[in-house]
């Protein structure tokens, strides 16, 4: 069976591209100089006449591939992937040849269920910082295959999901793991698969550093992480808030930051945190992970509005309230259903002591919410079908305190993705909030 190692590689061949997404559509530019034919199959039919539509003939069409690169969206384990591999067409990822071609010596892979877009932006801030030339790549925008990249130069900062770990076969330089909890169960099946999954780039081979956090969750999956590993303690210097960065989960955050730049920099851990400190005021925290919108004073008494649109598992929520566990929180849950166990967060939610209003949206509130009912009835919830109301309800709920946006949820079934939702948000709280 063919198995490209590199671009160059599919030279003269028939290529597939499966998903024609952000990713696609960078594949697309990157191969199409050098592929003999490119065909473009995506599971939706709006996409323009020379995308061919995967339930009308576009399985077909890509059994006649010599190789697929499939999108990260569309899951490794889906009927028609296994049947094209069944068939002996290669399927694999952009990102994995992309890695294959590139000096992965250059490049750090951080991955996990939260924390790992923060990680990726402070070491990239952190680096930066020490005078190192150093490119953040990823889920943050561009893919680091897009022709229009230039990735030439420097430490390349990629940060990576579950659905790209599955596809890679060979390991960058450093490796970061920067947590692991339970996600997208309707993409990989079970959260022993998923766990499974996340932690397959770390067993890929070559010659590689993987750092990952001193915690019990990480030690009783050692056997399952590849490497030369070393556990990283929490950073307990006050530095992640001196980064504008809320809760003890980025003190862990931080931490890995700190030793991958550390590392790659060849300098000392302590010189980096003293350049961090430094300069922190010029770090700018992530969009939609606990970002301050506003805050308003009614009756000499205080609500803010915090927007975590980001925290999109459980696992996050539960991290976000501890942030706020000395404070009234109406919180704001739900979006798409995609399969993953609400226990632990319903189990957050009741063991909290000051006040609590649960406000839920979509199939996925519905199901935070039965949880919550089972473990703490007397929790006042609020069922919604807008935003608008959702921020409407939260704020008449409370007299002081925070109302948050932590949903532990995807957006798609309201919104195109995390960004329009937070972003609605946002202009609702100031709508409501204006004086």
């Amino acid at each position: 069976m063919f198995r490209p190692t590199g671009f160059a590689e599919l030279a003269g061949k028939r290529v597939g591209i499966f998903g024609y997404g952000l990713e696609g559509r960078a594949t697309r530019r990157r191969v199409e100089d050098v592929a003999a034919e490119v065909v473009v199959v995506d599971d939706a039919s709006d996409l323009g006449s020379d995308v061919i539509v995967s339930s009308e003939g576009g399985l077909e069409a890509l059994l006649g591939c010599d190789v697929v690169l499939k999108s990260p969206g569309i899951p490794r384990r889906r009927a028609d992937v296994l049947d094209l591999e069944h068939h002996g067409v290669t399927v694999t990822s952009s990102l994995n040849l992309w890695l294959h071609d590139i000096d992965r010596s250059r490049v750090v892979a951080i991955t996990g269920t939260k924390g790992k877009s923060t990680t990726t932006a402070l070491t990239t801030f952190f680096l930066q910082r020490l005078g190192e030339a150093a490119l953040r790549l990823g889920n943050f925008g561009q893919p680091p295959y897009d022709p229009d990249l230039d990735v030439s130069k420097g430490w390349l900062i990629l940060e990576v999901s579950s659905f790209q770990c599955v596809d890679i076969d060979v390991a960058p330089g450093l490796v970061v793991v920067t947590s692991l909890g339970a996600d997208h169960l309707d993409w990989h099946g079970t959260l022993e698969e998923y766990r499974r999954d996340k932690l397959s780039l770390t067993r890929a081979p070559g010659e590689h550093r993987t750092l990952v956090p001193e915690n019990a969750t990480m030690h009783d999956y050692a056997a399952e992480i590849g490497g030369d590993v070393m556990f990283v303690a929490p950073d307990e210097t006050g530095l992640a808030s001196s980064l504008g960065l809320l809760g003890a989960h980025n003190d862990t955050n931080v931490a890995l930051a700190l030793h991958c730049a550390a590392r790659l920099a060849n300098r000392s851990v302590d010189e980096v945190r003293a350049r961090a400190f430094d300069s922190a005021p010029a770090f700018e925290p992530l969009r939609g992970r606990l970002t301050a919108v506003t805050s308003e004073v009614v009756d000499g008494v205080t609500t803010r509005y915090v927007d975590d649109g980001l925290a999109t598992s459980a696992l996050p929520v539960v991290a976000a309230l501890e942030v706020f566990d000395d404070e009234p929180v109406a919180l704001i849950v739900g979006g798409f259903d995609r399969g993953v166990d609400y226990a632990p967060l319903a189990e957050a939610i009741a063991a909290r002591r000051q006040p609590m209003v649960l406000i839920t949206m979509g199939e996925a509130g519905k199901r935070i919410g039965d949880e919550v009912t089972r473990l703490a009835p007397v929790i006042l919830q609020i069922a919604v079908s807008s935003m608008r109301d959702a921020v409407s309800e939260a704020r008449n709920s409370l007299e002081g305190g925070v109302v948050l946006l932590s949903p532990g949820a995807p957006s798609f079934d309201q919104y195109k993705n995390w960004e329009e939702r937070s972003e609605d948000f946002t202009t609702i709280v100031h709508k409501l909030t204006r004086k």
